[in-house]
């Protein structure tokens, strides 16, 4: 997917967890719910940690400061899980 590909309804409204899902609302009205066990940054974070998300990438994708987490409505919409190389710094 090229930055060309991305739509405006595809951007982020709200973030929200269950014991063990991440749901990402996005603008258009469609949700999307992923596995928390896919991020296992988030999946590990405290219930605070997880609620300090901020909005970057224009709208496009949500970062945890306090876990150094980014993920992307692209990358989401995807079904993509975390990389296996990204998760040799995680608890």
């Amino acid at each position: 997917m090229s930055i060309s590909d991305i739509k405006p309804g595809e951007s982020v409204k709200n973030v929200y967890f269950t014991e063990d899902t991440l749901s990402v609302d996005l603008l258009d009205g469609r949700t999307i719910t992923a596995p928390l066990a896919w991020y296992p940054r988030l999946l590990h974070a405290t219930p605070e940690q997880r609620n300090n998300w901020k909005l970057c990438g224009g709208g496009y994708g949500i970062h945890w400061p306090d876990i150094d987490e980014d993920l992307s409505t692209e990358g989401l919409l995807r079904g993509a899980p975390t990389p296996r190389s990204a998760l040799s710094n995680v608890a």
